[in-house]
């Protein structure tokens, strides 16, 4: 089999375990639509790839996820937008305080927090997640590779789904998949407001 083949074969059964995620898809579906009917903040973050994913996301819901459907803008701020204060950051305090930094300044009780991350060992994003628990800021992760230090650490203070892979590919597949799914969830709820 050539890798094309195998590499469709592979991202084919991996999402077909998606399927035992239903609940965790449910409850992150819930927690973004009842964060907006409060009139909250959403913040989105991630690295490298994950960063890529967020702002793919949080662009689907500031402008538009589906062409057909015209509805107001939603309320989510990705975290690595700004290369002036996430720069100034990294050079002034620290590359571990990045979103942190940032959700200090902006981020309120009752918003929430929505980390990507194919690893879950990141320094930036296990200190956001501890400031976004101590400003009681709610928390949802993307999680791949067995859930890593942000499972182990957070286990019951935040919502976490985890891709059950540690193909770094795959997972991030796999998180813009779910990523869409439940925008689209989020979107279909809001419509029907």
């Amino acid at each position: 089999m050539n890798y094309l083949n195998k590499s469709i074969n592979n991202s084919i059964q991996l999402k077909k375990k998606l399927r035992k995620l239903d609940n965790q898809v449910n409850n992150f579906v819930n927690k973004i639509y009842s964060t907006i009917l409060k009139n909250n903040k959403i913040f989105i973050c991630g690295n490298g790839g994950s960063a890529a994913d967020a702002q793919h996301l949080s662009a689907e819901f500031l402008v538009r996820l589906n062409p057909k459907i015209n509805r107001r803008p939603l309320p989510i701020i990705p975290l690595a937008l700004d290369t002036s204060t996430l720069t100034a950051c990294g050079n002034d305090y620290n590359f571990d305080y990045i979103f942190s930094r940032t959700l200090d300044g902006l981020g309120a009780a009752d918003d929430l927090l929505f980390c990507i991350s194919t690893s879950g060992n990141s320094k930036n994003i296990i200190n956001v997640i501890k400031l976004a628990i101590k400003k009681k800021i709610d928390v949802i992760c993307f999680l791949g590779m067995g859930g890593g230090k942000v499972k182990r650490l957070f286990k019951k203070k935040i919502n976490y789904l985890v891709i059950p892979s540690r193909d770094v590919a795959r997972i991030q597949e796999c998180h813009i998949f779910l990523g869409h799914i439940i925008f689209n969830l989020v979107e279909k709820k809001i419509i029907k407001k």
